[in-house]
């Protein structure tokens, strides 16, 4: 190990660089480097290095990708301690004991990228079952490191990698998925607020599942007891099954996926609710459309989009996305429904939500009274430092006549 950090090639930043890392944040910029001590185009993407102050101060240790404008991200504070299977071990068994201390059953996210000083890494965990996701060169080059340590924290039935996010083509990384170890069912079980649910960790979208709303579905729960939901590109029925397991008298879930929605059924039958399951399939803007005209009428919406907002630049057709599903979401509702209005866009602030909720519920002549705010779960953690790691948002609001 020693001969290893003493092989580190150091980064030097340029004067002053050093203040947001020492503020907590983790990331180094490529205009932050000096590039005449140190240029970038000497290093290899994923290597880990030494970084410095202009001064020749210690920061720790990062590793970096010379392609990238985030040229560098710290994984450890003491240059003593690089990104191998000790320190990972270790920054999983810290992670563990957030979620354990937080919910019964081990079905969470266990590590969310740096708010668990893993930048790069997302494991998400189902039982025994865990999805392996890598978004930086260097957190692949210590790939066989993370499957090493979560073995030696857990007893593992299956470790799937779901590589194949959007982010690894800015790194340069190739797209997969592989099961490396164990083996996996079509569809794996989880728990979550007391509902058992099934999902598609090789076939589904991202890790297969999205533990992100726990928090917001537990709420919606304790407003559905007899009414009739309408749940908005539902995927597997996150929020419409446990609609369905706290008593809704109906829920029709929509997406644009006949695979989605065959989970979603298999999901109320094993919740002894199909019966009450009614999947529509196709475009929600579209069956919205369609309801609209048909003049149907439910209890409670809820929207949960994919994230309309990618990047800065499609804020404003984002912000019209989001703008016209959330009307056609209050045209559906009954006179005193509610509308539970969510958005897992990042550039999409918490601010502009609310605005989307009151011009809209001002153009149809209601009034809108949020009366809960939503945010991500335990499990996804932010990192005081990285604004980034807060985007989760979701509002509950009655939608009342206007007056």
């Amino acid at each position: 190990m020693l001969a290893f950090l003493m092989s580190l090639n150091r980064l030097i930043l340029k004067t002053g660089a050093e203040k947001r890392l020492r503020a907590g944040h983790l990331w180094i910029y490529s205009n932050e480097v000096d590039t005449e001590r140190t240029p970038l185009k000497g290093f290899v993407a994923g290597e880990q290095v030494l970084v410095e102050s202009d001064r020749g101060k210690s920061l720790g240790i990062a590793y970096v990708n010379p392609n990238t404008l985030i040229c560098g991200r710290l994984v450890s504070r003491d240059s003593d301690y690089a990104l191998n299977r000790s320190l990972l071990v270790h920054r999983i068994k810290v992670a563990l004991s957030l979620r354990e201390m937080c919910f019964a059953d081990p079905c969470y996210r266990l590590v969310y990228g740096e708010s668990d000083g893993l930048p790069g890494l997302v494991i998400d965990r189902f039982n025994d079952v865990f999805v392996v996701q890598i978004s930086t060169a260097g957190m692949e080059a210590v790939i066989d490191e993370v499957v090493e340590a979560l073995n030696k924290v857990f007893q593992i039935k299956a470790i799937l990698l779901r590589n194949d996010g959007k982010m690894r083509e800015m790194e340069g990384l190739e797209t997969y998925v592989e099961l490396v170890q164990g083996d996996l069912p079509e569809l794996s079980p989880l728990t979550e607020n007391g509902v058992d649910l099934l999902a598609p960790l090789q076939r589904g979208q991202k890790t297969g599942w999205f533990y992100d709303h726990r928090a917001n579905r537990a709420r919606m729960q304790q407003l559905v007891a007899g009414k009739r939901v309408l749940d908005l590109f539902s995927y597997v029925g996150g929020w419409g099954v446990q609609a369905l397991a706290a008593g809704a008298d109906m829920v029709s879930c929509v997406d644009a996926s006949h695979f989605a929605l065959e989970v979603a059924r298999e999901n109320a039958r094993i919740n002894g609710k199909e019966e009450r399951f009614d999947p529509l399939h196709g475009d929600a803007f579209d069956i919205c459309k369609a309801l609209v005209a048909e003049k149907e009428k439910y209890d409670l919406v809820i929207v949960d989009p994919p994230a309309f907002i990618q990047k800065k630049k499609d804020i404003r057709n984002g912000e019209r996305a989001y703008a016209r599903i959330n009307n056609f979401a209050m045209r559906l509702l009954k006179k005193d429904g509610i509308l539970v209005s969510a958005s897992c866009s990042m550039h999409l602030q918490r601010d502009r939500l609310i605005d989307i909720i009151r011009s809209n519920s001002r153009e149809l002549d209601r009034n809108a009274q949020i009366f809960e705010q939503g945010h991500q779960g335990q499990d996804h953690p932010l990192h005081p430092a990285i604004p980034e790691t807060d985007y989760l948002k979701a509002f509950f609001a009655r939608v009342l006549p206007g007056s």
